[in-house]
């Protein structure tokens, strides 16, 4: 690795980017690999891209940011000025302090949701199938992990079920009457989707869902384990006019659902749980559809995030000293602390 090469951590998130922006910076499976092999044929030597509803992040060495912010803005539909506007670039000590932010839950959109580790896990997955990952990134994302688990084990600010479906779903109930005796429609069922579809079931009772996906098999293999009802994708529009509740997760870069599609005679409420947002603004144009979208969702208070709110001084405090003492009531955490300062000595080896 080249001596004069820094390790940064950039991107934008949740914080200053709103849907839209960041729905300009997504990048999918595609788009991800594309930018990984032209790192490598630019002699980046090692990188790890996320990309979720909540944020889009680079993790890598360069000799200069804009080396990783040049390709994220060539792989993706933003631009070097919207990122400039929205965006962070952390170096060094305070790049790694950000992922272990990320990693542990400090910095999700709503506190303690872990799933974007496996995210992480992933990234690094496939950055060091393609040759882009060395064992400076792999001795961080380890660390990332194993700090991740102590957080989630040993402390209190995962107690509760929340996240983005979980939010969906007590939105859900807290908004509509009678919830367990409405139509309630899937669209998409990826990770978001097949979670959204867990909690329904779980905290609804209701028995009237169906799951729409393009592909079928994926819905069908969901549906065999809640025995749910699966309709085909030429059927979408007919079963949007059934629904009382529309869900969409369905992840694609444009939106798959507009007002063209929508004929409905009774009220119809929309929630679009997707970055890019998938649900076109236009729907709010139709008198009886009503439309909310996962950043509403995720703004949302309740007593579960107000409890995790009381462990984040004990974990930023060892976040920054190394915890000592492992027990569920300190919110402090022992080890990761030591593995930390070690990583820290490690990377800077690394960039000599």
């Amino acid at each position: 690795m080249s001596k004069h090469a820094t390790f940064y951590a950039l991107g934008l998130s949740y914080k200053k980017a709103d849907a839209e922006v960041r729905g300009k910076f997504s990048l999918d499976a595609n788009a991800k690999s594309t930018l990984l092999m032209q790192a490598e044929a630019e002699g980046i030597e090692s990188l790890i891209v996320t990309s979720t509803c909540n944020r889009t992040e680079i993790y890598g060495y360069a000799e200069h940011p804009f080396q990783l912010i040049k390709l994220l803005c060539e792989n993706s539909q933003g631009t070097v000025e919207d990122f400039q506007q929205v965006a962070y670039v952390y170096k060094n000590k305070e790049a790694l302090n950000h992922i272990f932010r990320v990693g542990t839950g400090l910095d999700s959109q709503i506190l303690g949701d872990f799933e974007i580790i496996s995210q992480i896990k992933s990234s690094f997955v496939e950055s060091k199938s393609l040759g882009v990952a060395n064992s400076y990134m792999e001795r961080m994302v380890n660390a990332v992990i194993q700090a991740s688990k102590k957080v989630k084990n040993e402390t209190e600010i995962s107690s509760g079920a929340t996240s983005v479906s979980f939010a969906s779903v007590q939105y859900i109930m807290n908004t509509v009457p009678d919830i367990g005796n409405k139509n309630i429609l899937l669209f998409g069922t990826g990770k978001i989707g097949r979670n959204t579809c867990e909690n329904l079931i779980k905290h609804t009772k209701n028995e009237h869902i169906t799951l729409i996906n393009r592909t079928r098999d994926r819905a069908d293999k969901i549906a065999g384990k809640f025995k749910l009802l699966v309709k085909d994708y030429s059927q979408l529009q007919e079963e949007i006019g059934n629904a009382d509740i529309l869900i969409v997760a369905t992840g694609a870069q444009n939106p798959t659902i507009d007002k063209h599609l929508i004929q409905n005679k009774k009220p119809l409420l929309i929630l679009d749980l997707s970055i890019p947002k998938n649900v076109d603004e236009n729907v709010k144009e139709l008198p009886l559809v009503s439309l909310v979208h996962l950043d509403h969702l995720s703004q949302m208070t309740d007593e579960t995030l107000e409890k995790r709110k009381q462990f984040m001084p004990g974990i930023v405090d060892y976040m920054a000293k190394g915890g000592r003492a492992g027990h569920k009531s300190g919110g402090k955490v022992k080890g990761c602390g030591i593995a930390k300062r070690g990583l820290g000595r490690a990377m800077k080896k690394g960039k000599k």
